[in-house]
């Protein structure tokens, strides 16, 4: 990481639209500000007991958090115009499926080995947020893989393994250990945890309050 950057852990799920959202404003954040960031993911999920079937993503949420067939169509609506002005398509539709994401995040880390960690996260939202795309098949995976520029066999060896999975459940522990109970989770710097997506002005804020911090650090 650069002098001038600042370190951003992200704790998010590949199914999570808040996750989406929250990133997307960060990074316009970081635009207005004039801040680099560096971005770190780091593995959580929504639904660690789904089915390899998955489930009907409205029926899911309906059973989970009791939305209603009003609500739902409300927040779809919501969240897409929202993705919409941060440059994501949000393309939601009444079979789209919540599914498992134990693979994908095993993916992920992989992909970190080749610093191609962030490529496969946003790949990852965008195969399943806009083309509604079975992140728990192994063949979809491996697309995504070839998508960043991987090696698709070796992606199809550490899916099909399951290499990384003992990984993955190591890291996701550090996390909810420190309590992270929801996501998107965000800590800046290493020491200031954000939940929620917070909007590109509080990003913004809490990005000229981490380099203040800093250069008064400097001048002591």
């Amino acid at each position: 990481m650069s002098e001038t950057s600042i370190r951003v852990d992200i704790i998010s799920d590949v199914v999570c639209p808040w996750c989406v959202i929250g990133f997307y404003q960060l990074q316009k954040a970081s635009g207005v500000t004039g801040l680099a960031v560096e971005i770190h993911w780091h593995p959580f999920e929504l639904n660690p007991e789904m089915a390899e079937a998955g489930e009907n993503l409205r029926a899911h949420l309906a059973a989970k958090y009791g939305t209603t067939r009003e609500g739902s169509i409300k927040s779809r609506a919501r969240l897409t115009a929202l993705g919409e002005a941060l440059g994501f398509a949000f393309n939601y539709a009444d079979d789209m499926r919540m599914v498992n994401t134990f693979r994908a995040h095993q993916l992920v880390d992989w992909a970190k080995d080749y610093g191609k960690a962030h490529d496969a996260q946003l790949a990852l939202f965008g195969a399943f947020f806009t083309r509604r795309e079975d992140l728990n098949d192994p063949e979809v995976l491996v697309g995504v893989a070839a998508e960043i520029g991987l090696d698709p066999e070796e992606a199809r060896r550490v899916v099909a393994t399951g290499a990384r999975a003992k990984a993955v459940r190591d890291h996701q522990l550090i996390w909810t250990s420190r309590g992270v109970t929801g996501v998107p989770a965000m800590v800046f710097d290493r020491q200031h945890l954000v939940t929620g997506a917070q909007g590109e002005e509080t990003y913004a804020r809490i990005l000229r309050h981490v380099a203040t911090e800093r250069a008064e650090a400097r001048g002591a």
